[in-house]
């Protein structure tokens, strides 16, 4: 309790810093009207990132699993800026809809890739999820190219930047990712026996195949429907599991309602600091996660050649 506690004290600092933080003070028109539906989409954001990372983690037990590095958030941004061009609003079903088939495909076509090779290994399913996240990547700036009239507000929503939030968007986003973690923690006892492998889950009457694709469905809804909201931010669902298992320890009961809140505060953090570290100017949340989690993604895999070494 006193390490969830702890995690809490993070969240509600976060909070505070991005309330107040800006060059405008504490005016409480600013504070209502534009930095508290940002605070509430980066927390929502963040939560669901966190929690997307804390799956994919656990069903391919891969320290370097990750929705950006996967090609999950990649695939539902290709999704969310053609929806965009097309004209369908962003409170349409048929535009999460098409965000979760993005997140989905591109997650899927990342995997089997990977398993081409036969043996699921680290570094094929991180150059799998590279190549996949390059290729659709240059679709959007494809996109992004030939729509100039509307591109500097794709371009900002494609960078992560959370200024756009709407409240119907943030509502039915917040929905889905809250619904989504309900589902994971109804079903934790069963990401912890696939941590022993599919012959140890199968003694303990888990099915690896059935809850792969199970908390497959679940990491890809709460990604879409984070990019949804915030666009392409990435490294969140990286850090956030390997910081809150040191707190926590690996059982999902924990893991998972820690990675959400540990998810929800760094993201906060980091979307109030590009606010106010450069201003006037403004970095986007998608950027700072960037400058932080490509040093902690170096780092895991230099932690993963010195172990193998």
């Amino acid at each position: 309790m006193g390490k969830i506690s702890l995690l809490l004290g993070a969240l509600a600092a976060a909070c505070l810093f991005s309330l107040a933080a800006g060059p405008a003070g504490l005016a409480p028109d600013i504070i209502w009207n534009l930095r508290l539906p940002r605070t509430l989409a980066a927390l929502a954001v963040g939560a669901g990132l966190g929690l997307a990372g804390a799956m994919f983690q656990g069903v391919l037990k891969n320290p370097l699993a990750d929705p950006y590095i996967l090609g999950t958030s990649a695939g539902a941004t290709a999704a969310a800026v053609l929806c965009f061009l097309a004209g369908v609003e962003r409170t349409s079903p048929v535009f999460f809809l098409a965000v979760f088939a993005g997140a989905f495909g591109a997650t899927f076509l990342s995997y089997w890739l990977a398993r081409l090779a036969g043996r699921l290994s680290d570094a094929a399913l991180v150059l799998a999820g590279v190549a996949v996240s390059a290729f659709l990547s240059a679709l959007v700036m494809l996109a992004l190219t030939a729509a100039r009239e509307r591109s500097f507000s794709l371009f900002y929503f494609v960078l992560g930047g959370l200024y756009s939030a709407e409240p119907g968007v943030l509502a039915v986003s917040a929905l889905i990712i809250a619904a989504c973690g309900a589902l994971a923690m109804a079903r934790w006892r069963a990401l912890d026996a696939m941590a022993l492998g599919a012959e140890g889950a199968y003694h303990l009457g888990v099915s690896p195949e059935r809850e792969r694709a199970l908390f497959f469905v679940f990491a890809c809804a709460a990604t879409s429907a984070a990019v949804a909201l915030g666009g392409t931010i990435g490294f969140v669902g990286l850090m956030t599991p390997h910081i809150v298992r040191l707190l926590t320890g690996p059982s999902a009961r924990s893991l998972l309602p820690a990675a959400a809140l540990g998810g929800a505060a760094l993201l906060t953090a980091a979307d109030a600091a590009g606010r106010t570290l450069f201003s006037p100017a403004e970095i986007p949340a998608g950027v700072v996660m960037a400058l932080a989690g490509a040093p902690f993604f170096m780092w895991l895999l230099w932690r993963g050649a010195r172990g193998r070494a």
